[in-house]
């Protein structure tokens, strides 16, 4: 099954897909966040392209486990996106998915600007590849 992952974002909300057996994982264009109306169309819009079955969106809790404020606001987003997609979303422990995508983008050579410029769905990647390993990928 085809899923679509969100790393959920104040300024931008990096995106990744899965091919449809799981298998692999692909970075997509991230979405510009400060419209939310804007941004839930959008990746509503990937995920039809991507023929998804399934979003799955990042949840920032703090090292302890613990949520914060982020994290209440992915969970809301999160609900909005299930209306806007007609999809079942779930929430994935995003804890280092972004430290993790840095150290990949910084060890394939990239410039720090660059590597800004990829970082949000780079992260995005590292959350859906956890959670397709986890589940055992296509379900």
């Amino acid at each position: 099954m085809s899923v679509i992952a969100v790393d959920f974002g104040s300024r931008h909300h990096g995106l990744a897909g899965s091919d449809p057996l799981g298998i692999s994982v692909q970075p997509l264009e991230a979405i510009d966040a400060t419209g939310e109306a804007a941004a839930l169309d959008a990746i509503a819009r990937a995920a039809r392209e991507r023929e998804a079955e399934l979003v799955v969106v990042g949840l920032p809790v703090d090292m302890s486990g613990r949520e914060g404020p982020a994290a209440a606001a992915a969970r809301e987003f999160a609900r909005k996106l299930r209306e806007a997609t007609n999809l079942p979303v779930e929430l994935w422990d995003e804890r280092l998915s972004t430290e993790e995508a840095e150290r990949h983008l910084r060890e394939s050579g990239l410039s720090g600007s660059r590597r800004r410029k990829m970082v949000d769905s780079a992260s995005a990647v590292v959350i859906l590849r956890g959670y397709l390993d986890a589940k055992g990928g296509a379900r």
